[in-house]
């Protein structure tokens, strides 16, 4: 009975791309044990592993045939990759999940932040909060080991428990002292090696508790002993220079896009031919044929007609014209054009401080950092400046990775031979430089010595970089920590351990002039000696629908102190008269606001009102003023030097319609001696104000309220309604005494 082969069932396929998975080496390494069980398989079991990886199905797998001394064919090597490129895969999200496990990890370690709570009385239950991360935030971490899973479980059950200890049999005045001091600490930051220090305790070591641990450990203390405490862990983000990393190492931890076979690469002429790799001989003129050339571990290819020829060892370049003039030379009217098949592949070691240091299988066309993505890349005590590549014992080549990533420079990243060994020795001198830079991190140095050469790794300084504020902090020889100052443009020093810090330029506008407010443009203007208000405002047309023409506030800081001041212009009369004294004369920094007649001016007048407030004193009284009654805008205003009636007037909006123009009252108070205030009442004719007559036009002084009276019986028009058996229904205005017999008759009665 003729055999019939069976398909792989599913099961079978997961459990033999575990299997292999676990056989395939890190990366593009460790590859034998993969290849032999693929090369066990038949075609039909290969293409359901290969559709179950997301590959190669149908028949792109059939007919795979090799072995391991040679080379597999281009199926198998994709297959492979596919395979490699999972595992990468996986390790990637182990690390990240790994990551991610620590910052929600219930179990404290050194330099993490808590809060402690503590009382006298019994602390209330405390719900699950975001700084107890829920248990489904754990749906994603799969790949995580089964006991690190249950730890973190158990500590969010634990958490969100609330448990509390206690402690404190002392009198209850010291209790509660202390009480308050714990609590004005808060919060609190253990040491790296994970110690708490409370005020007045000695330091007590928390590292590797969970926080209901923490908060059991803390109740034994003798002092806290009847206290109710709570430890909490906040799992805060590292920000600024604490979250600075190594630079270059994520280099390594990116998922390669691609995992193309070595036969898709072309050969460099520079290429040293070796045991296992393919050479493809075209003959054509009298001849035509293909030949296919292995090259034998004694180094030598067996060429049909002209015997063996030793290539081994020789550049492709000289292999390739020594075969093609031989030919020439020994067949007679033949040419040949010689290229390289499939390469071998080699075995070389990353050794030193590599994440995975060991023994790995690559392409023969791999060089030193082909073999340290298979190794994982470099742990962060490993360097990326000082990459050895040793031959035979011998130094051959050193790698520096900055060269690669800062520069693009790739001369030094040399072809590898089998046994070849890359060493990765520990990490040199660093110095973090963090700030106004470019790429904040923590940088190898080797060549550079002063700090314009770490700002330049660092690629340069941004825009907002103030050169003049540049702090280089260092632990000197008496190792004691101190900041320096340091010029960018000299040539000053660096040394290991070093932390250099560019601040950036203060956000305020140093030189030029702000317009906002009911404007059409508003921002900064470029200020210039002589400027003036219609040099910013040029004409109505700047301005938006129902702008205020006659009060508009300039806020000015004034020089030594920055001490602020207001003043007011009336911008109708200074589009007027350009260049006349109501055109206001500006300085650097003026703050224009323009108002308009409908919304309120609180948003912009309480700022300024609280600047004048915070910087007053008995010697500069709070200077400001205020004005009441029928005015349009109602309401306090700063006050101005030579201010007048009038100036408070058109702050308020003008006089309503119900104003009363005869006389207005000014209500004036005045400190006597420092000892009393005296409160003095002043008439003002607002008529006289308003004709421009000097002599009513009175000056103000600092707290001045100014009351605009109403016109006598000045009300809304007040009617009735008037319906029924009349002759003209309706709604009739009435007069003050008036009666329903004269509104009857007027209607018709």
């Amino acid at each position: 009975m003729p055999l019939r082969s069976r398909s792989l069932p599913l099961t079978a396929v997961l459990a033999l791309s575990a299997t292999l998975l676990t056989w395939v080496g890190p990366a593009s390494g460790q590859t034998s044990g993969g290849l032999q069980m693929l090369q066990g398989l038949s075609p039909q079991q290969r293409d359901a592993l290969a559709r179950q990886l997301g590959g190669l199905g149908g028949t792109g797998l059939g007919n795979m045939q090799g072995t391991l001394g040679g080379r597999q064919p281009q199926a198998d090597e994709e297959l492979l990759n596919i395979i490699q490129q999972q595992q990468r895969e996986q390790l990637m999200d182990e690390e990240k999940q790994r990551a991610e496990l620590q910052r929600l990890s219930p179990f404290l370690q050194g330099e993490d932040w808590l809060v402690i709570t503590i009382d006298s009385d019994p602390l209330p239950a405390e719900p699950q909060t975001p700084a107890t991360p829920p248990t489904s935030a754990l749906g994603g971490l799969t790949n995580l080991p089964p006991s690190a899973l249950a730890a973190l479980r158990s500590g969010l059950g634990t958490a969100a428990a609330g448990v509390t200890a206690g402690g404190y049999a002392g009198p209850a005045e010291n209790k509660n002292e202390m009480i308050s001091l714990i609590r004005t600490n808060n919060p609190y930051q253990l040491s790296r090696d994970g110690m708490l220090g409370l005020p007045g305790f000695a330091p007590i070591p928390l590292a590797g508790l969970t926080e209901q641990l923490a908060t059991l450990r803390l109740g034994v203390e003798p002092a806290l002993r009847d206290l109710y405490i709570r430890v909490t862990k906040l799992p805060l983000n590292k920000v600024g220079s604490a979250a600075l990393k190594p630079f270059g190492y994520d280099l390594f931890d990116r998922v390669i896009s691609t995992f193309a076979p070595a036969t898709n690469v072309p050969v460099p002429a520079d290429y040293v031919v070796g045991p296992g790799d393919e050479l493809d001989v075209q003959l054509y003129g009298s001849r035509n044929d293909n030949l296919q050339l292995l090259v034998g571990r004694d180094g030598r290819v067996s060429f049909p007609e002209l015997g063996p020829i030793s290539v081994g060892g020789q550049t492709f370049k000289s292999v390739k014209a020594a075969l093609e003039s031989r030919v020439e030379r020994q067949m007679i009217g033949v040419h040949a054009n010689v290229t390289m098949g499939e390469t071998r592949t080699i075995r070389v070691f990353v050794l030193g401080d590599a994440k995975r240091p060991g023994s790995y299988t690559i392409s023969g066309l791999g060089t030193i950092t082909s073999a340290l993505f298979a190794a994982g890349g470099l742990q962060p005590i490993g360097s990326l400046r000082n990459i050895q590549l040793k031959r035979r014992g011998e130094l051959v080549r050193r790698l520096d990775l900055y060269d690669m990533l800062i520069r693009g420079d790739t001369t030094d990243d040399a072809k590898l031979l089998p046994g070849d060994v890359i060493f990765v020795p520990p990490i040199g001198p660093t110095v973090t430089v963090d700030g106004e830079v470019h790429r904040p991190a923590i940088y190898e140095i080797r060549n550079e010595t002063s700090v314009a050469d770490v700002v330049q790794l660092a690629g340069g300084l941004t825009p907002e970089a103030d050169t003049a504020k540049v702090a280089l902090t260092r632990i000197d020889a008496g190792l004691q920590r101190v900041v320096l100052q340091v010029d960018l443009s000299g040539a000053a020093g660096v040394r290991n351990g070093d932390a250099l810090r560019v601040s950036r330029l203060r956000p305020t506008l140093d030189a030029g002039v702000l317009l906002q407010g009911h404007v059409y443009t508003t921002g900064a203007f470029a200020y210039h000696q002589g400027m003036r208000l219609t040099d910013v405002i040029r004409s109505v047309h700047d301005l938006k629908p129902s702008a205020d023409l006659h009060y508009v506030l300039i806020r000015r800081e004034l020089p030594p102190d920055r001490r602020v001041t207001v003043l007011s212009a009336d911008l109708a009369a200074a589009l007027h008269a350009p260049g006349s004294p109501a055109d206001v004369p500006l300085m650097a920094l003026d703050r224009i606001t323009v108002f308009d007649l409908q919304s309120s001016r609180d948003k912009v007048i309480k700022p300024l009102l609280d600047e004048l407030s915070l910087q007053s004193n008995i010697g500069y009284p709070d200077e400001v003023v205020r004005i009441e009654g029928r005015t349009n805008v109602a309401g306090t205003y700063p006050f101005e030097a030579g201010m007048t009636v009038r100036d408070l007037i058109r702050a308020g909006g003008g006089l309503s319609d119900a104003a009363y123009g005869g006389s207005a009252e000014l209500t004036r108070y005045k400190v006597i001696n420092g000892e009393s205030r005296r409160t003095e009442l002043i008439q003002v004719d607002v008529a006289g104000v308003l004709r421009g007559d000097p002599a009513a036009d009175l000056r103000l002084e600092p707290h001045d309220l100014l009351t605009i009276k109403e016109v006598q019986a000045w009300t809304d028009q007040e009617q009735i309604s008037l319906g029924g058996e009349v002759k003209f229904p309706g709604r009739y205005s009435i007069k003050q005494g008036e009666t329903l017999k004269s509104v009857l008759l007027r209607a018709g009665a």
